[in-house]
Order: structure tokens, then C-alpha cells, then sequence
């Protein structure tokens, strides 16, 4: 059954009542009252949301307990990104990041010297970055704030095709690094649109070799702020 809007209607009712944070007992008569609906719907409501894995749901002899799972509460934080998208989309935000230093997988250096990118990176950025990336791992925080970035305001980097190959566009977005010998350094976090990373990590480019000019070594906690 694919998610409706009825569904999550109920789900953000739920949420108000106070079942994102722990367990709550509910009936279906309190439920039914909450929704505006027949006791019948509210309760074929909690076990729509119960068979989709959004809700947890245990029955006891007086009752019932309900509590949001995480992919019901990840799906009420995706709809609020997207009414922000609608209603705040003009005005500007910080979303501050933190992370520990990690070897990434290479990569990085190989598609920072493609000329395809590279001339991009100094029309758009105003620089040739160095060839390389800073790989951050974020914390559990940092990848929920991280969703933010979604509806940000983007630098686009485009894609472009070679006689061998395709390679995909990104996005790039101003940040400062919260490091005091990174004052005066320009940096900006890139997503690319192919990437074998997880959410969990990101890539930092910038004019200068990020871990010589500011010492840091894997396992190295930087805290980053994004500008979107």
C-alpha cells in the first residue's frame, strides 16, 4: 500500500500526542476523536500505519500502545523540508555539521582534475580546487541536519560527456570551517549526483590541501557550517 495523505495526516496527529519521543496508550474511541473520523477508521488507520512500518503497535488487555518508527519519523521530517521548501525557500540558513576526519575512497583527486569540472569549479567557485577531497563522517545529528541541504540553494556543477564516458553534475554549497587556521580559506561541500558514499559522509574542496593547512589527521572531529 503506498503512503496517502490520510496516512500521514494521522501520522502527524500521532506525533502531536506525543509518540515520536516514547510509547503512548491510545484507544481507537480517543484516536477516532483526534482524526474527526468513525472509531472504525481510526482504527483501520493504526493498522495501516502499523502494516506499513511507520508505527509500532503492541495490544494489551486494556488497550493499545503506539509509538512512530523511524521511518514514520523520518517521513514527517521529509514532508516538514518540503513545506519549508514552500514557505521559507526565500530566506537563507546556516546548517552547522560536525564530523570526524576519514581516508576516503580516491576519488576525489581523479574528478577534481577533470577539465569538464575543473573549468566549472572556476567560473561558478572562483577557484581550481586542490586535487582532492576532505571526507567528513557526520555524526547521527549532523545526517538528519544534513536533509536540510535538499532544499538549499545550490551552486549547480554540470554534467558532461567524453568521448569514453558520462560523468555526472553535483551540487556545491559555500561553507566555513569552524577551525581557527581556516579563516581565511574558501571551501564549499560537494554532493555529486553519482557517488559510492553513504549519507553519512561528505566531501569538502577547496583551493588548498585542507588536511596540510589545517594539521588534521583521520579521526579528527571539524565542525562545518553550510550555507543554504
Amino acid at each position: 500500500m503506498k503512503v496517502n495523505a490520510d496516512m500521514l495526516f494521522s501520522l502527524r496527529k500521532l506525533a502531536l500526542l506525543g509518540a515520536m519521543e516514547q510509547p503512548i496508550k491510545l484507544s481507537a474511541t480517543h484516536f477516532s476523536e483526534v482524526l474527526g473520523s468513525s472509531i472504525q477508521t481510526a482504527a483501520r488507520r493504526l493498522q495501516e500505519l502499523e502494516r506499513e512500518g511507520l508505527v509500532y503497535r503492541r495490544l494489551t488487555g486494556d488497550g493499545q500502545w503506539v509509538m512512530l518508527t523511524r521511518r514514520g519519523i523520518d517521513m514527517l521530517k521529509a514532508e516538514c523540508l518540503e513545506y519549508r521548501q514552500i514557505f521559507v525557500r526565500k530566506t537563507r540558513m546556516e546548517v552547522e555539521l560536525v564530523g570526524r576526519v576519514i581516508t576516503g575512497l580516491g576519488e576525489g583527486k581523479y574528478y577534481t582534475t577533470l577539465e569538464g569540472y575543473k573549468k566549472q569549479f572556476k567560473e561558478k567557485l572562483g577557484f581550481y580546487p586542490f586535487p582532492g577531497t576532505l571526507n567528513l563522517r557526520l555524526d547521527a545529528h549532523s545526517v538528519e541536519a544534513r536533509r536540510a541541504l535538499e532544499w538549499g540553494n545550490a551552486i549547480e556543477i554540470e554534467g558532461f560527456k567524453t568521448e569514453i564516458r558520462t560523468f555526472g553534475g553535483g551540487r556545491c554549497y559555500p561553507c566555513r570551517i569552524l577551525h581557527e587556521r581556516a579563516h581565511s580559506i574558501r571551501s564549499f561541500v560537494i554532493i555529486p549526483e553519482r557517488t559510492h558514499y553513504p549519507n553519512d559522509i561528505i566531501e569538502i574542496i577547496s583551493p588548498v590541501y585542507l588536511r596540510k593547512e589545517l594539521n588534521l589527521k583521520d579521526g579528527d572531529e571539524l565542525r562545518i557550517r553550510i550555507h543554504v
